[in-house]
């Protein structure tokens, strides 16, 4: 129903930034939260952001609080997620997704892949 698709993952040493996007097309209009995922091999998806559409309040997974960020443009349905500090244990295949009620997102993208040298 909603297609996402990330950008901007890459190749970064440890204490570099890179900032990743999530292009949203489709029936978006009532886009409720959207937020950002990952997933590093061997372990299971976990919570790393999300923004509430409308009111812009965010949340962060303490494991990345104070060193990301998420924003979201609406006139683009963009939502952005600016990493900054990396650190090698940020290495995995981050995913946006998007929710149209509390508690479920609904769709997700396929994944951007973001290497942390150290």
């Amino acid at each position: 129903q909603v297609q996402l698709v990330e950008s901007g993952g890459g190749l970064v040493q440890a204490g570099g930034s890179l900032r990743l996007s999530c292009a949203a097309s489709g029936r978006t209009f009532s886009t409720y939260v959207m937020g950002w995922f990952r997933q590093a091999p061997g372990k299971e998806r976990e919570f790393v952001a999300r923004i509430f559409w409308r009111s812009r309040l965010t949340y962060y997974a303490n494991s990345v609080k104070g060193r990301f960020t998420i924003s979201r443009d609406n006139t683009k349905n963009t939502l952005y997620l600016q990493m900054n500090s990396l650190k090698a244990e940020d290495t995995a295949v981050y995913y946006c997704a998007a929710a149209k009620t509390r508690g479920s997102y609904d769709d997700w993208g396929q994944g951007t892949q973001v290497n942390v040298s150290s």
